[in-house]
């Protein structure tokens, strides 16, 4: 049997392979499935899950969409202590917990007997999920994947391409033969038995793992990494943290590509019956838009290495503007070419969510950092369950008045990523590129204790 070859022999020390990832492989492996779970449960699995709990309820699918966006408003309430308890506690150990909770949550919400109760559920849902995705799941890529985070944010992301694909076509199937009170249940165990995988097998950062950041060699590592990091917060405070500009660029900008691609998937399969299709079919083109994303969503992670996140983030919120103008015109020619680019675009604003964060601040004190920018993200993207509830009250139902909005957010959002400074506080960026003064200038700043 051929020997694997060290990555320390390797002629570039293994700095440039978007495959070569070692044991790294199974944390990415880890957050795709945390992923899976989480666009599945907030997301996408809205399709076929808010109509069957609300026809149980007897209630508007628009009451339950009211009651998701606030779910994803306390959210917001979770991340703060979460981001917290992230730093106390590690990933490993919270991402595992919290999978196990959402899982517990999730048939709740499928049991449902009151509006009140399927609130309180999706809350925990959406609190515990998403915050083992993002939370969690954002610290591992930064410190696992700092200088690559953007091809790995692609492989994690396929996570949400796969939901898309799969997700709405499993829960209607269970749904169908178990109806919706038994059919969250093969789900919810899923999402627990990930979370015990989670907490037995992940480690926090690669040194664990006897492997360095990003899988490079040691003399890379050494070179072109900040190797002495005695501080965990990375010198950031929570009041630094919001008074830079640059936290609440970052915050909004991923933020509202969020609102623009959240909220065209988790109506998609409705979207769809609209334009004519039959509700079969509708999800087969669902699947088949999924499954061209996570081409999309690889492609769009080698852009976000090779060309920056700023530049890629520009180029999506344009692509993703003109394809929703296409889809809003009822064309059906225009429509096909429309939902083409969504399926490319699908996993891209997942992406941004912690390749963003980790270009402008780095690997250093990340758990810090995501623990205050991460909360304003999920701020910004609940409001697009309100958008589409309120847009389909107002219309009688028609959710393709809600892509306007979302054109004008993408537009609007393209002009504010514009002014991010991508690699304003990354030190392991500004020592690669010889960037001393800027670097003295970020270190004098976060070792001043004020």
């Amino acid at each position: 049997m051929k020997a694997k070859k060290d990555v320390n022999q390797l002629p570039d020390g293994n700095k440039n392979s978007v495959f070569n990832f070692g044991p790294g492989w199974f944390t990415i492996i880890y957050c795709l499935l945390m992923f899976w779970f989480y666009v599945g449960m907030c997301n996408d699995g809205s399709n076929a899950s808010v109509p069957a709990i609300a026809a149980n309820l007897r209630v508007e699918n628009s009451t339950l969409l009211t009651m998701n966006s606030i779910a994803g408003l306390v959210g917001v309430i979770f991340f703060i202590f979460l981001g917290q308890a992230n730093r106390k506690i590690g990933a490993r150990w919270l991402s595992g917990i919290l999978c196990i909770i959402a899982g517990a949550a999730y048939i709740g919400l499928g049991n449902s007997s009151s509006v009140g109760m399927y609130l309180v559920c999706m809350c925990l849902v959406t609190g515990s999920i998403m915050s083992a995705g993002y939370i969690c799941g954002g610290a591992l890529v930064a410190q696992w994947f700092p200088k690559k985070k953007g091809v790995v944010m692609g492989y994690t992301t396929m996570g949400h391409n796969l939901a898309s694909a799969f997700y709405v076509l499993l829960l209607s199937a269970l749904i169908s033969s178990f109806y919706i009170t038994g059919g969250v249940i093969p789900v919810g165990i899923g999402c627990i038995i990930l979370g015990i995988l989670g907490m037995i097998f992940v480690r926090n950062t690669p040194q664990e793992r006897k492997i360095n950041p990003d899988n490079v060699s040691d003399k890379v590592f050494k070179e072109e990494y900040i190797v002495n990091e005695d501080d965990e917060d990375g010198g950031w405070t929570v009041k630094k943290l919001l008074t830079r500009k640059m936290t609440w660029m970052v915050a909004i900008t991923t933020g509202l590509f969020q609102i623009c691609s959240v909220g065209v998937m988790s109506q998609l399969v409705l979207r769809n019956e609209e334009l004519g299709f039959s509700a079969n079919t509708a999800m087969i083109i669902m699947m088949i838009l999924a499954l061209v994303g996570v081409a999309g969503s690889f492609v769009i992670g080698v852009l976000d290495d090779k060309l920056g996140t700023k530049k890629t983030m520009i180029m999506f919120g344009i692509w993703y503007a003109i394809a929703l103008v296409l889809n809003f015109t009822n064309i059906m020619p225009l429509v096909y070419v429309s939902l083409f680019m969504i399926a490319i675009g699908i996993g891209g604003s997942a992406n941004f969510t912690t390749s963003l964060p980790t270009s402008v601040f780095g690997r250093q004190g990340f758990s810090k950092v995501n623990s205050v920018i991460f909360p304003i993200q999920g701020a910004v993207t609940a409001l697009q369950f309100l958008i589409n509830a309120i847009v389909q009250r107002i219309t009688g139902g028609q959710i393709r008045y809600a892509y306007l909005i979302f054109v004008f957010v993408a537009a609007i959002n393209v002009v504010l990523v514009t002014r991010v400074n991508e690699h304003k506080y990354n030190r392991d960026y500004l020592k690669q590129n010889g960037m001393e003064k800027e670097l003295q200038e970020v270190e004098a700043f976060l070792s001043d204790k004020a």
